[in-house]
């Protein structure tokens, strides 16, 4: 009888652990906020949020796990993800993780809330500084490793004013606001180029294209804090620019169902959830009936998506078809 390769192959599964499985805390970290506003706009049991709050942490603390017994074993491969054109962006959803939690945590306590802010925007920092830095300083980057995917870096600052400016730090959190708001329209112009005028994006990639919906949506509702929750010419432009963006990753969704499953699939979670947490605090602003009607649908949507997610993702690990060289 031969002695079991197990070992081996979870070895090899360690080394091939994703940064993208940091995308999933992100999409449940965006169920628990929107949760969070259903339980004012159509009263939700506070169960669900709480369900969904301790799944994100749990889900944020186990990867993270993975992610260091990777770096510690396999320096190597941490640093090809890092110098990897499409992976290098979504070091980022790190400090977004844990900035999404700090937000769903003001609820329960604003202390550890705080703090984890505090640790997440020095983090999102650092990364956001050290990515585009690596974007400028390098010249291996051509037109086809670009995609929606490098949005994660400019969403992760603007998701910093959302709890920043409540727990008393408005001006970090302009700071990060223009950052996020400068560098979503440079790149901006990047992807649509790159979209128009270059080849279609590789099957993995084609989930991306709803991170589109992510930055004016994240941005609206940053800005709803850092001008005293009032609804202005700035507000509806970032909104309704949401609703553009959606309307187009819509017209182009039937192409998802013709592709095999991926962890970069759970880029269609977190981007929902900024729609329908925008959409009703528009519609909670504005009383347009319209408006909620987009949150009701968002937040159904969303919760078959990070379900269905869910549900592929443990088949997908169970399979061996996760942790894979690619």
């Amino acid at each position: 009888m031969t002695d079991t390769p197990m070992p081996e192959a979870v070895h090899n599964r360690l080394e091939h652990f994703p940064i993208t499985f940091f995308a999933s805390v992100m999409g449940l970290a965006g169920l628990t906020l929107a949760l969070h506003v259903a339980e004012g706009a159509l009263k939700f049991p506070p169960l669900l949020t709480h369900i969904a709050l301790a799944a994100s942490v749990i889900d944020f603390v186990v990867i993270s796990l993975f992610y260091i017994a990777k770096a510690v074993k396999y320096p190597g491969a941490v640093k090809a993800e890092w110098n990897h054109p499409v992976r290098l962006a979504f070091f980022p959803a790190i400090s977004i993780s844990v900035l999404l939690i700090a937000t769903a945590m003001r609820p329960v306590s604003m202390d550890a809330a705080r703090v984890l802010w505090i640790i997440g925007t020095a983090l999102q920092g650092t990364l956001a500084l050290a990515v585009i830095s690596n974007w400028i300083g390098h010249r291996k980057f051509q037109h086809p490793h670009i995609s929606p995917a490098w949005f994660i870096p400019a969403v992760g600052n603007v998701v910093v004013p959302v709890a920043g400016v409540s727990l008393g730090f408005p001006e970090i959190s302009w700071l990060f606001f223009a950052a996020g708001v400068l560098f979503w329209m440079i790149l901006l112009t990047l992807v649509i180029n790159r979209l128009i005028f270059h080849d279609p994006l590789p099957w993995r990639l084609v989930p991306t294209l709803m991170i589109l919906i992510a930055p004016p949506a994240v941005a609206f509702l940053s800005w709803l804090q850092l001008n005293g929750g009032q609804i202005d010419g700035t507000a509806r432009f970032l909104y309704y620019t949401t609703l553009v963006f959606a309307a187009i990753v819509l017209i182009e969704a039937r192409a998802f169902a013709k592709l095999s499953f991926a962890m970069s699939w759970w880029a269609l979670s977190f981007p929902v959830a900024a729609l329908t947490i925008s959409s009703f605090r528009f519609a909670g602003l504005t009383h347009l009936p319209a408006i909620r009607t987009i949150g009701i649908i968002g937040l159904a949507l969303l919760l078959v998506i990070v379900l269905g997610l869910i549900v592929r993702t443990f088949m997908a690990i169970a399979r061996g078809q996760v942790c894979q060289p690619e």
